[in-house]
């Protein structure tokens, strides 16, 4: 089962790696630019030429990218939304150019308009984008949420909905938070729980959807809506249900990202791997 982070890019995309590397991923997550800027600059060949060397030196496979939090491919009004399209095409024209197979992004927050408008304008983005050939064919990763204020895919249903009514839907994935389950009312911390959440997920939407995984604990507590990782084990989802998830045969070769708190010197990223990978039982 392949384990990694989300890395820092700071200095250049290609820095991730070193970083990477230091707290021995496997998989990584990143951020293709800035995420707090709508824009950026494009890679140099320089850049490019520098991420696709250190990725293979140090053979971090694969690197997935987060899209910014600006974007709301949900949003009702039609200037937010022309800019979070705009926005989502340069990134996923960033993952194409460097290779990235997967972006992961948070469905988008109606603001009012209702779920039901808010799922037809995140369809209705993805349709343009696709149609466009935007991105060639980088997959897109619909994050599970933990559903505060009017956040959309809190629920299975959400998701389902858009990959159901997508022209491409050869073209979307899952991206399973473990945190947001919980904080939005799916429990996985018993086994029986654990096995309910996901026959869920099963019935509602299918388990092959799933690309990658967040392994996040959670600081508040089942079904609060509130956003808020923390450390491996010492939130209110508890190791047991990690150790379920890091042993579950279904999953074994998806990516596992962990998204925790950390200082600069990434001390915390190490010892939240080291107890994900001690979690897995041997193998015979």
């Amino acid at each position: 089962m392949p384990f990694g982070a989300h890395m820092s890019i700071a200095g250049g995309v290609s820095k991730a790696f070193g970083r990477g590397e230091y707290v021995a991923c496997e998989v990584m997550q990143i951020f293709s630019k800035n995420e707090r800027q709508w824009q950026a600059k494009p890679y140099s060949d320089e850049e490019i030429a520098a991420f696709q060397a250190e990725q293979q030196r140090t053979g971090i496979a694969p690197v997935i990218v987060h899209a910014s939090y600006l974007i709301n491919l949900a949003a009702p009004a039609a200037e937010l939304w022309e800019k979070s399209i705009a926005a989502f095409a340069d990134e996923l024209e960033r993952c194409a150019v460097l290779d990235i197979p997967a972006i992961v992004i948070h469905p988008g927050a109606h603001t009012g308009s209702g779920e039901t408008a808010g799922l037809q304008r995140i369809v209705a983005a993805l349709d343009r984008l696709f149609a466009a050939g935007t991105g060639t064919d980088v997959t897109v990763l619909l994050e599970t949420t933990a559903g505060q204020g009017t956040s959309l895919g809190c629920c299975f249903e959400h998701l389902a909905y858009v990959l159901e009514h997508v022209t491409c839907p050869q073209r979307l994935g899952i991206c399973v938070d473990t945190c947001h389950l919980l904080a939005a009312g799916y429990d996985i911390r018993t086994a029986a729980d654990y096995e309910a959440t996901f026959a869920e997920f099963e019935r509602q939407i299918g388990l092959h959807h799933i690309q990658a995984f967040h392994l996040n604990d959670s600081q508040q507590p089942l079904g609060s809506r509130v956003d808020r990782h923390t450390h491996i084990g010492q939130g209110c989802i508890g190791l047991p249900a990690f150790q379920l998830l890091v042993n579950d045969t279904r999953f074994s070769r998806l990516p596992m990202i962990i998204e925790t708190p950390k200082g600069k010197d990434l001390r915390e990223d190490i010892e939240n791997l080291t107890l994900l990978r001690s979690l897995m039982a041997p193998t015979v």
